[in-house]
């Protein structure tokens, strides 16, 4: 990039590298703005004979197509990008969705510094018009080749972003006590409507159930033909892993275990186990209060129809400390 002082009757179209004042000190254009035919004239009224400006040399991209062409690689799903001032591209989403982030493809493009990106958090629900990313250029000019390789890095491992639909989920409950099915029901259920609100996702479907194996898996088998989005198991105990009753009860219904213990608190005694697409979660303990807790952080990657894998659970530890 050079930067050089030229005439302002021959400045339109070029670059400001400098923000110009008037005398007095207020603030006439901005470092960055692509002067004008009205900018010059406003410039020459001004008493203005000669304007600081960019050019680029050979081998470089303008910040503004540098960042264009990166966010046109860098997401999917009900994503919109938005140009804005100085280098700048802003990502927004056009619906409620889950966003979901590759964090290390994240970290790895922004390590070349040529272009920076910055995120909302992985598995965050995103309300529809939110901004979920910004794209952010090195002044004025990029290095062609920086350009090139994140590019490569985008198409070959991208997209860094999606922005997953919420669409009509529906949610199974099964509220299970060893000794008296209805009680777990009165004491959970209108924390688990509160905490489903926040989601726009009530109860479709809800069947209690004793804590004894054959009951759990009938109930159980009853919930998966109704083909929900998501089942939520809420138990009054706190079982020690998949070898215990509702462990076995999923096993007996034809569940699959994904993953069990979440590095989260509150929720760490969390088992996530799967019927074909169909994720069903055990997360004793999390629905007796509506403060955050691992469900609320599993639920709009779940509500939007994405299969959790138990590496992601694993990856919840960063940042897992709620409360």
């Amino acid at each position: 990039m050079i930067e050089r002082t030229i005439d302002v009757r021959q400045s339109a179209g070029r670059i400001l590298c400098s923000t110009i004042f008037r005398s007095g000190g207020k603030k006439l254009l901005a470092k960055g703005h692509v002067l004008s035919a009205e900018d010059v004239r406003m410039l020459e009224g001004e008493g203005l004979a000669e304007v600081p400006v960019t050019e680029l040399e050979e081998g470089e991209v303008s910040e503004d197509d540098a960042v264009c062409q990166v966010s046109r690689e860098l997401g999917c799903g009900c994503l919109e990008i938005r140009l804005a001032a100085g280098g700048r591209a802003n990502l927004y989403v056009n619906e409620d969705c889950c966003l979901l982030v590759d964090e290390e493809l994240l970290k790895q493009i922004n390590c070349i510094s040529s272009v920076v990106i910055a995120t909302s958090e992985n598995f965050s629900l995103i309300k529809s018009a939110t901004r979920v990313a910004t794209v952010k250029s090195a002044p004025f000019a990029v290095s062609s080749a920086q350009l090139e390789t994140i590019i490569g890095m985008l198409r070959e491992r991208g997209p860094i972003l999606q922005g997953r639909p919420i669409r009509n989920p529906s949610v199974a409950v099964l509220y299970t006590d060893p000794v008296n099915a209805d009680r777990a029901r009165q004491l959970f259920e209108g924390v688990m409507r509160q905490r489903l609100d926040r989601f726009s996702a009530p109860p479709e479907f809800v069947l209690t159930a004793a804590e004894e194996e054959n009951a759990l898996a009938r109930s159980l088998d009853h919930l998966l033909r109704a083909r929900p989005t998501l089942i939520l198991i809420a138990s009054t105990t706190a079982p020690a892993g998949p070898a215990d009753v509702i462990g076995r009860a999923m096993e007996r219904a034809g569940c699959h275990i994904e993953r069990f213990l979440a590095p989260v608190e509150p929720g760490n005694l969390f088992l996530l186990d799967y019927k074909d697409e169909i994720p069903v979660v055990s997360a004793p303990g999390c629905f007796r209060s509506a403060k955050p807790n691992v469900i609320d952080l599993v639920l709009p990657p779940l509500l939007a129809r994405y299969r959790v894998s138990g590496w992601e659970v694993a990856s919840l530890g960063h940042g897992g400390l709620l409360g």
